[in-house]
C-alpha cells in the first residue's frame, strides 16, 4: 500500500507546509539524506502551547507531538515534489518538550510522533531518536521535533 493511500485511510491530509518563519529553510538535501527543520505542535485550531508537566499531561503531550509527526511528512513530501514513494525510510528524530524540571517522561511525549510514523509508514517509519527537555520552545509551543530521512 502507498504512503499516500494509508494517510487517507487515517484520515490524515498532508498540507502545503508554510514558510520558514527565521532566517533558515524548512529542509536540505545533502546525497539522499534530507534534513528537515524542527516542526512545532499545531493543529487546524493554530499552536498547541503550553508546559507538559503543568499545563499538558503525557497524553496531551503525545497529541502535541502527532502533529509535528504530522507536518514533518508534509516537509518530506514536499521536498520530493510530491512524491512520497521517495521516501526510503525514517533515520533520526530529535525531540524537545517544554516541560516542567521535575518531568522525566519525555520519551513518552515524543512517541505520539514515532507511533505515529510507524502507523503510517510501517518499517520505513522506525528510526533512532532522542527526547529532551527544553525550559520553553518558541512561541510557547509544548513540542518541536526534527528529522533526518533517507530519500532517493
Amino acid at each position: 500500500m502507498s504512503i499516500e493511500n494509508r494517510l487517507t485511510e487515517l484520515g490524515i491530509s498532508l498540507e502545503t507546509p508554510p514558510a520558514p518563519a527565521a532566517n533558515y529553510v524548512p529542509f536540505v538535501q545533502v546525497g539522499d539524506t534530507l534534513y528537515v527543520s524542527g516542526q512545532i505542535s499545531q493543529n487546524a485550531d493554530g499552536l498547541i502551547t503550553g508546559k507538559v508537566g503543568a499545563d499538558l499531561d503525557v497524553a496531551a503531550g503525545a497529541a502535541a507531538a502527532r502533529t509535528c509527526g504530522i507536518s514533518l511528512l508534509s516537509q518530506v513530501k514536499a521536498a520530493c515534489e510530491g512524491d512520497l514513494s521517495r521516501l526510503v525510510r525514517v533515520v533520526k528524530l530529535t525531540g524537545f518538550v517544554n516541560s516542567t524540571p521535575d518531568f522525566t517522561e519525555q520519551p513518552k511525549v515524543i512517541n505520539g510522533c514515532s507511533d505515529f510514523l510507524v502507523e503510517a509508514l510501517g518499517d520505513v517509519g522506525r528510526h533512532a531518536r532522542s527526547a529532551v527537555s527544553a525550559g520553553a520552545l518558541p512561541l510557547g509551543v509544548a513540542v518541536e521535533i526534527e528529522g533526518i530521512f533517507q530519500i532517493r
